[in-house]
């Protein structure tokens, strides 16, 4: 590697030992090291050092030298599966690398309560430790074909490793959602349009309203007497939009990878022997009658609360579990069987499958099934447990900061309705009382939001061309809805949902 215009004699051999992450130069012991004076005295201008591949430039060697020991230390418990006993008894691979996706998300943005960049140090703690647990899919290949051609011309057929095809499509797409997130945190760098204040100030008390009350975590928002201006509001709109393509993005992988997982044995015990034991007898009637409306089914229902919310999720998936197995039942005298036709069972299916999406859509933040739990639980597969992990944080994350933005935008739009009614009390006009004024935010609440924000997307029952007639003028429609010339899976919906609305509040 040195080339010496001087005699051989003065070059002298010399070795790279690599000890703890760390390159060293050391010299050996032959008799020939005796003449190193010589080096000095050789024409050599410069000579690239010899560094280590963990080495990087500008990097120092103690620095170096911590991220490596955190690195040896977290591939060292999910290696242990979180037993750090060593006894066995720990998780299994995919398992422990999905909590520590999890877990590292949990720490770095569980304290993102504002519309704020990132601190440098949590956004560069962010990149290199998602870096370190998503570096573990490069490994993760399958067999193709691939042609190769031999010195003599001859054109050969061989099979050589490429990454997975679900994670080589997925992880890069994952790693754009990221960056799009961190990008939209970092817009709000230096605006002065509205601030937070303490909730427990004076300022903070007058700053509450409906929306912060229930979140009692987060410092209120407040902004200009006057609302914010038009340009703040144009590029607050931007960003959810952008926010909300983002969300839609990531859940649309998550509950892609959820449902190739393999439902888990445990999980088919536990279910009872037909849907109408799961659902119960009166959400198991609307759901089976002849005019079936989705939006009005949740009308009718009881969802005051994230529990009751859960709980019928958790009926309605475990009724698609088991008609979905009726469907690729053979053995008809086996228990599982039924006196429902195909057809019938394909159009519940259907049904409860559009139930799901919407509930999706008005709660994106619910927490997982009990059947999402147990396929994450007893994945056994690396590939999907990244995937559904990263795109399960990315999707929360999404959520988060579309709140955020929303409790913005709804803090402007009450100091508008105060401008507006100052000044129709400077004119002499009417002005309503408080109840008044509050009983007409929330009948019009659904125009209102329609009105303030220009990216106002359509429900699910316009995109699919369900029209609620039924809820207008109270009479059945002249066609079933479900009769529609082309089916949406559950995947295809969540897909072409052209948006979401604006999430409401749970409670």
């Amino acid at each position: 590697m040195f080339d010496y215009s001087s005699t051989k004699q003065q070059q002298q051999p010399q070795s790279i030992v690599v000890e703890n992450g760390d390159s060293q130069l050391v010299e050996s012991n032959t008799p020939e090291s005796q003449n190193s004076d010589n080096l000095a005295e050789s024409p050599v201008e410069s000579v690239l050092p010899m560094t280590s591949p963990l080495t990087r430039p500008g990097r120092r060697p103690d620095r170096q030298q911590a991220d490596t020991e955190m690195m040896k230390d977290r591939f060292a418990k999910l290696l242990l599966g979180e037993d750090m006993s060593g006894g066995g008894k720990g998780v299994s691979s995919a398992l422990a690398l999905s909590n520590a996706i999890t877990n590292l998300a949990a720490s770095i943005f569980g304290e993102q309560t504002k519309l704020q960049p990132m601190p440098q140090d949590r956004q560069a703690r962010w990149k290199k430790e998602i870096d370190w647990l998503l570096s573990v899919t490069d490994h993760i290949v399958e067999f193709v074909p691939s042609q190769q051609t031999s010195k003599e011309g001859v054109c050969t057929e061989i099979m050589v490793t490429r990454q997975r095809g679900d994670l080589l499509m997925n992880i890069p797409a994952l790693r754009k959602l990221d960056a799009m997130l961190i990008d939209t945190l970092d817009n709000f760098r230096g605006q002065n349009e509205f601030w937070y204040v303490s909730r427990d100030s004076e300022e903070g008390k007058q700053a509450r309203n409906a929306r912060s009350n229930d979140k009692w975590w987060l410092p209120p928002v407040k902004v200009p007497p006057g609302g914010l201006s038009e340009p703040a509001r144009r590029m607050l709109y931007f960003q959810k939009d952008s926010v909300t393509q983002v969300q839609k993005a990531a859940m649309a992988i998550n509950a892609q990878v959820l449902s190739e997982m393999s439902i888990p044995e445990s999980y088919i015990d536990s279910l009872p022997k037909n849907g109408r034991a799961s659902l119960g007898d009166s959400i198991y009637k609307s759901i089976t009658e002849e005019w079936f409306d989705p939006e009005q089914f949740l009308l009718l229902l009881d969802l005051s609360t994230e529990h009751k919310v859960l709980d019928l999720k958790n009926r309605i998936e475990a009724s698609v579990v088991i008609w979905k197995r009726k469907l690729h039942l053979k053995d008809n005298k086996s228990s599982w069987g039924s006196a429902v036709s195909l057809e019938k069972r394909e159009l519940f299916e259907e049904r409860a499958e559009t139930i799901l999406v919407l509930l999706k859509q008005k709660f994106p933040g619910l927490p997982q099934s009990s059947l999402d739990i147990s396929k994450i639980q007893f994945n056994k597969d690396v590939g999907q447990a990244v995937l559904e992990s990263y795109s399960r944080i990315l999707e929360s994350l999404a959520y988060t900061v579309m709140s955020r933005i929303e409790d913005v935008l709804y803090t402007d739009s009450l100091a508008l309705k105060q401008t507006s009614l100052a000044e129709e009390t400077s004119d002499g006009g009417r002005t309503t009382t408080e109840t008044d004024s509050e009983s007409a935010g929330s009948s019009n609440s659904g125009e209102e939001t329609e009105k303030l924000d220009p990216h106002y997307s359509k429900t699910l029952l316009d995109f699919m061309g369900w029209n609620d007639n039924s809820s207008k003028g109270g009479d059945k429609p002249t066609k079933s809805p479900n009769l529609t010339p082309k089916k949406f899976s559950y995947l295809e919906k969540l897909e072409n949902l052209n948006g979401f609305r604006s999430p409401k509040d749970r409670h």
